[in-house]
């Protein structure tokens, strides 16, 4: 199904298209005493989506999830074209979870003349891992979060921990700004054979998705050896790095254990330490990561 201007409602939850209308909205909210939660999505929404709109909801604050497919934030070789959109399915979804107002901007209002001279950049935590093989990637993040957050006028945000980086860099630009918001990080949701639920998923063909769970089975090991004591982070990431092996098809991008803090490599791996990890399969990219 195709949104088109005007529209109102979708699978009975009100849309909102226009910046202004999403403004005055929020500001009469307010006004009448509401809270309001925020919860980013991009769409393509699935039960991890489901479990940030419970905890947004459970705050007492009338519920927004925005969708939108940010252009910024996309590489060019990356899957902006062929990334899933279904606005009828995610209105459903939101619905299902009483969800107060879905906000789906339109790309001439976020982005005028399909361009942008303004940016917002975090520069401390966002220049590894992600940052630094997606480049201009956290840029385009931090950028349509903070219009996001300019709108939408939330006193809370949901965000998952699956995209760890993403949190600790909106996380850090919400602390360096000064927005009034609470960031509410979400534990990863995981389907029963323990894949990290994604968007993206829907892409890999029968046999990639059984593939797809050795991230869990490396993540799990390494954690099982930090439980019998071995605390050195090169022996912690070998073992990631051998279960990883056991599925040839699997290309690495990164397998790395850093400071939850910083981000940065650690050699003494101690609790509250993420294991963090990227690879591909087939034409498919995904990331996974568990705190010791």
């Amino acid at each position: 199904m195709t949104l088109v201007v005007g529209q109102t409602k979708v699978a009975g939850v009100k849309i909102i298209r226009h910046i202004a209308e999403m403004q005055a909205t929020a500001t009469a909210l307010k006004r009448a005493g509401r809270r309001l939660a925020l919860v980013p999505t991009m769409g393509a929404l699935h039960a991890g989506h489901a479990t940030l709109i419970r905890r947004a909801r459970a705050c007492d604050a009338a519920t927004v999830v925005s969708i939108y497919v940010n252009p910024t934030q996309f590489g060019p070789q990356e899957d902006f074209n062929r990334y899933p959109r279904d606005i009828e399915a995610d209105a459903a979804l939101c619905a299902g979870e009483s969800v107060d107002i879905i906000f789906a901007p339109l790309d001439a209002e976020m982005y005028a003349g399909n361009a942008a001279s303004t940016w917002v950049e975090e520069t401390a935590l966002a220049k590894r891992l992600e940052g630094e093989r997606r480049p201009g990637h956290f840029r385009g993040v931090c950028t349509v979060v903070a219009k996001l957050f300019n709108i939408v006028q939330p006193d809370i945000a949901a965000f998952g921990q699956k995209d760890f980086q993403q949190l600790a860099v909106i996380t850090r630009m919400v602390r360096d700004l000064g927005y009034p918001i609470e960031i509410l990080p979400v534990p990863i949701v995981r389907e029963a054979d323990d894949l990290a639920l994604s968007s993206r998923n829907r892409y890999l063909n029968p046999t990639e998705r059984a593939q797809a769970t050795i991230l869990w089975q490396a993540l799990s090991a390494a954690q099982k050896l930090f439980a019998t004591g071995e605390h050195r982070a090169a022996p912690l990431q070998a073992s990631l790095l051998r279960t990883l092996q056991l599925v040839p098809a699997i290309r690495l991008d990164y397998a790395e254990i850093v400071s939850a803090a910083t981000l940065e490599p650690v050699t003494d791996v101690q609790t509250g330490a993420v294991a963090l990890l990227a690879v591909y399969l087939g034409q498919t990219r995904l990331i996974d990561n568990a705190i010791f």
